[in-house]
């Protein structure tokens, strides 16, 4: 997906700069853990010190929900999940691609980064969402 000027990322770690979106996670320069978001310290080793850096954008469902019941403009049922990256970060994603059940999401299950379209206001400027989507056995090879 090529970033028009008419396009917004839904968080700020969302880069949707190129063909390619990535989620960006501020990285502490002093043990390598990754987090989301600006920070203040480091939740591991108390360092202050970070960069920026692209993450994985694929990795396994660590932790998953399914979302029966929520506000009338969100369509329910829905997969809200943590996932590991191949990396080590950890984010927390909706799974999209595949019924919202537990015969098709699985702990453990592959998953891609995607992007879409969530939503466009008045003046035509669309807001990009991201989520995982399960890679498929053709998907790999």
């Amino acid at each position: 997906m090529t970033l028009a000027a008419n396009q917004v990322p839904i968080v700020n770690y969302l880069d949707i700069s190129s063909d390619t979106p990535a989620l960006v996670g501020t990285v502490c320069e002093q043990c390598d853990a990754s987090y989301f978001g600006q920070r203040i310290a480091c939740s591991r080793c108390g360092g202050r010190k970070f960069r920026q850096q692209k993450v994985a954008d694929a990795g396994y469902v660590g932790s998953f929900t399914v979302i029966h019941r929520g506000p009338v403009t969100i369509p329910t049922p829905y997969v809200s999940a943590v996932v590991v990256l191949d990396d080590g970060a950890a984010v927390k994603a909706n799974v999209v691609g595949c019924p919202p059940d537990p015969e098709h999401v699985s702990l453990g299950m592959r998953v891609r980064l995607t992007t879409w379209v969530a939503g466009t206001d008045d003046n035509g400027t669309e807001a990009i969402a991201f989520g995982y989507t399960p890679i498929t056995e053709e998907a790999r090879a």
